[in-house]
């Protein structure tokens, strides 16, 4: 092992004995504690409890004291192994139901022994590793962080329980480096951005994980789809629109309802057929290949869509835009000959690079996802596979793309890409995958003439540019933390005049603006300048426009952008000319 990955697992274990201290520590403040369980998990830990009130912020640092003097008296973590029926007399005289369901879990399983570990009076169930003495941990290491809930077994018919949450590292230093990027980062959730620029909404009304895209937000959206559209456009791309909801027949031909159906929702009955709604393009777009023959003349044929799918996710597992049950995906398919792979993934590469360049991400990098040669749960024939990895990574090698392999990590369908982005914090998230796809080409039973007058099989390529719009945006947010390239703000301009009496001047403005389709708004309300630039710079607006008297006069406008206070007069047309120069070029 070498030493940074020893270094690692040394600081798991202090966390997983942390998440134990944490337990004791609550058993002291709360002894009709019911104990779920608390794992180590990235940066910390936590632990779920029944607890006979619901906690407050203010509870946390009470219990991180108690925990401080846990280490402080350096209590051993002393395990054992002893018989089911032991554990289960134990926790059966605490009354620790959660625990005696784990134990009937387990014996249901065939164990007949159980792994225990005692801190203090706190005795839970757990295989370790531990370290040997609460003592060995370094007090101003770790810091509780927050609160939240949480359903037993993450089954929301399950009762909700309370989840506290704790950081550790290896040092007070490693900790405050960590809380600083965590305070950052909460600048820029994109939950709180969205709800101040007023970006998404969610409804219980409409439902949970059903996010409602406001006029801000849908602006930017838009604008989105526009690009995209127009790109693919230009790479020959045809685009289609398929329905949300399809025959129970279309699921079944495609594999879903044998090895998806608990991600997708309750069939819905209609004149003595059943339908779902979709939880993935790829079935309809296979079908509209398929409506017709096609030659080796005919392809590369490229299908686009913005498709909008829904999938089964937890209640718990919701999370803004990020976990949600519905959402668009920038699907497209390409279907081509063997020759053609290679020229269409470095097609597809090419257009991802200079979306980021218009983007502005400079932080990138790409994870080539390979079958195991040693399994046999894959699609396709070995040679297929063979010739689709080896052109994946001949392509990533030739376009000198930053790549690592990860075998075994292919789905069983065909090996990817995909392309991860790096945040400010440098947290990788996945934003476009590039995949190969064996199962829906024989199962839908595609073919094309080749020269030779005989029918082959296409390879056939899924490419989400963008991925999940909902989730692409949630991403978008927290790295620009709303600060958005001129060209993809949802309000692009401001006007801003300096009393009533220059509205007039303001809104011949506003016209001269939206001719030009760039996105103006005016504040004619009776605030004054200094609270309308306020409220101009928490909604971000790239640019504000001061008109005044001299502004008036001269034709002009005093041009204030969201970075700095200084102010440049412009003439209206120069104005004009500057802002759409730099929409177009996305500077």
């Amino acid at each position: 092992m070498s030493k940074e990955n020893e270094q690692q697992s040394k600081l798991e274990i202090k966390r997983h004995s942390l998440a134990h201290v944490l337990a004791a520590a609550v058993l002291e403040v709360f002894p009709e504690t019911k104990f779920g369980y608390g794992p180590p998990v990235e940066n910390g830990f936590y632990y779920d409890f029944e607890l006979p009130r619901t906690l407050v912020p203010e509870d946390l640092p009470i219990i991180e004291e108690k925990m401080k003097n846990i280490i402080k008296q350096n209590f051993p973590l002393e395990h054992k192994t002893i018989s089911i029926e032991e554990a289960k007399s134990h926790y059966d005289k605490l009354n620790q139901k959660y625990k005696l369901e784990l134990l009937e879990d387990l014996e249901k399983e065939g164990y007949k022994e159980v792994s225990v570990y005692k801190l203090g009076q706190f005795v839970d169930l757990c295989n370790g590793p531990h370290l040997e003495s609460a003592g060995e941990i370094n007090a101003d290491s770790f810091k509780l962080t927050r609160i939240s809930g949480a359903y037993w077994k993450g089954d929301e018919n399950q009762p909700m329980l309370q989840r506290v949450y704790g950081v550790a590292f290896n040092n007070k230093k490693e900790l405050k480096k960590y809380l600083k990027e965590l305070e950052e980062a909460e600048k820029r959730n994109h939950r709180k951005i969205g709800k101040e620029m007023d970006l998404f909404a969610n409804f219980e009304e409409i439902g949970q994980g059903l996010p409602v895209w406001l006029p801000n937000g849908y602006a930017m959206r838009k604008t989105l789809e526009d690009y995209m559209l127009k790109m693919e456009r230009l790479y020959g791309y045809e685009h289609i629109a398929t329905p949300h909801i399809n025959k129970a027949e279309l699921f079944e031909k495609s594999g879903h309802l044998g090895f998806y159906q608990d991600s997708m929702y309750s069939p819905i009955e209609i004149d003595g057929q059943t339908f779902y709604l979709k939880p993935m393009n790829c079935p309809a777009a296979m079908m509209v290949y398929k409506r017709k023959p096609y030659s080796y003349r005919d392809l590369p044929y490229k299908l686009g869509e913005f498709g909008t799918v829904y999938r089964y996710e937890k209640s718990g597992e919701l999370h803004g835009l990020q976990r949600v049950r519905g959402f668009t995906q920038n699907d497209a398919h390409v279907f081509c000959t063997s020759d053609q792979l290679k020229s269409q993934i470095k097609e597809i590469l090419e257009m991802m690079v200079k979306f980021y360049i218009n983007l502005g991400f400079e932080n990138y990098k790409f994870r080539l996802s390979l079958s195991d040669p040693e399994n046999d749960k894959y699609i396709g024939s070995k040679e297929d596979w063979q010739e689709a990895e080896d052109t994946i990574r001949q392509v990533l090698q030739e376009e000198k793309m930053e790549f690592t392999e990860k075998k075994g990590e292919a789905v069983f369908y065909g090996p990817k890409i995909d392309v991860q982005a790096v945040n400010v914090f440098g947290k990788e998230d996945t934003i476009s995958t590039i995949q190969i796809d064996f199962n829906l080409p024989e199962r839908f039973d595609l073919n094309y003439i080749d020269k030779n007058g005989d029918k082959k099989r296409p390879f056939v390529i899924h490419r989400a540019l963008i991925g999940s719009m909902e989730r692409f945006f949630a991403f978008l947010i927290e790295y620009y933390a709303g600060k958005f390239p001129l060209w993809l703000a949802p309000k692009q301009v401001k006007i801003l005049p300096v009393s009533d009496k220059f509205n007039e001047y303001a809104r011949k403005i506003k016209r001269q603006l939206l001719e030009k389709d760039i996105r103006v708004e005016l504040d004619d309300s009776d605030e004054s300048l200094g609270k309308k630039i306020a409220e101009a710079t928490t909604q971000k607006v790239p640019y504000m426009l001061v008109v005044g008297e001299k502004e008036k006069e001269s034709d002009s406008v005093a041009v204030r952008h969201r970075e700095g206070k200084k102010q440049e007069v412009l003439k209206v047309d120069e104005f004009l000319k500057k802002v759409e120069d730099e929409i177009i070029n996305k500077k």
